[in-house]
């Protein structure tokens, strides 16, 4: 039975999450993180499906009955587009799953103003449709306009934004015919919010960007308050665990929770 003062669980491939980990921690400063990187394993998306739902369980498994989490949120969209439900039906009645992927679909259903829609992920997200399906099925009137992204992540990883690198790399990706005409674009990875001012400044400020950072803590802000499981005091400090310890994922964190982070190496799998 989850308890309101126990920690939230954020688990993925890598160190992306660290974005939703950083938006949870801002808007809901009360509580307490366990954050794992499966950084033995990134990335996911050159995993068969059968491999992801296995690491994703053996993760979530730790995080619910070792570090007795009262929620858990996959922090990854491959991670979501593959096992989330699998994750779900195991955990249902137990505690709350939470991925990066519904409630992003839920605020582009509710914005009236978005008739097309772009998408940039990975190309396994991509592939998976899990976007495309839930768009089409719960906003028939909607286009959506999808377009694989691979170069964006290693880029981020090694550290260039907000430079002539980046700037080329991501224009050459959305000049791409496969996204004229939209009217918003959906960030469908979590390293993308490292580059959301780039975005929107190619764009000129005139589209609507849907990232997984606020709109999920605000998602698991609800859920949470929905169960009485909001913390009423501050914890003890969040915690965060690597599967594979390197000075470069130690260098790169900072970048992505925007301070100090202290990884701790747990190789779940050894």
């Amino acid at each position: 039975m989850a308890v309101s003062n126990s920690a939230i669980g954020v688990f993925d491939s890598g160190i992306g999450g660290l974005t939703v980990a950083k938006a949870i921690t801002t808007l809901l400063p009360n509580e307490r993180l366990v954050y794992f990187g499966d950084t033995a394993h990134l990335p996911y998306g050159d995993k068969s499906k059968d491999l992801i739902k296995s690491f994703s369980l053996g993760i979530a498994n730790w995080l619910i009955l070792e570090k007795q989490c009262k929620a858990v949120v996959i922090a990854c969209n491959t991670a979501s587009a593959i096992a989330y439900e699998h994750l779900r039906d195991k955990h249902q009645g137990n505690i709350p799953i939470i991925n990066v992927i519904d409630p992003i679909v839920e605020a582009v259903v509710k914005n009236d103003s978005v008739k097309t829609v772009g998408l940039i992920a990975t190309k396994t997200t991509i592939e998976s449709g899990v976007y495309q399906e839930k768009l089409t099925r719960r906003a028939p009137n909607v286009r959506v306009k999808a377009l694989a992204t691979p170069l964006l992540v290693p880029m981020i990883e090694e550290g260039f934004s907000n430079d002539k690198i980046s700037e080329t790399v991501i224009e050459n990706y959305l000049n791409d015919d496969a996204l004229k005409g939209i009217d918003s674009l959906i960030l469908g990875c979590t390293h993308y919010p490292l580059i959301r001012s780039e975005i929107d400044s190619f764009y000129k400020g005139k589209i609507t960007l849907f990232d997984s950072t606020s709109i999920v803590a605000n998602k698991l802000k609800t859920i949470l308050g929905n169960e009485n499981l909001l913390s009423a005091k501050k914890e003890i400090k969040n915690k965060f665990y690597v599967s594979d310890f390197t000075e470069s994922f130690k260098r790169s964190s900072r970048t992505f929770y925007k301070k100090e982070v202290s990884l701790k190496h747990m190789p779940l799998w050894d």
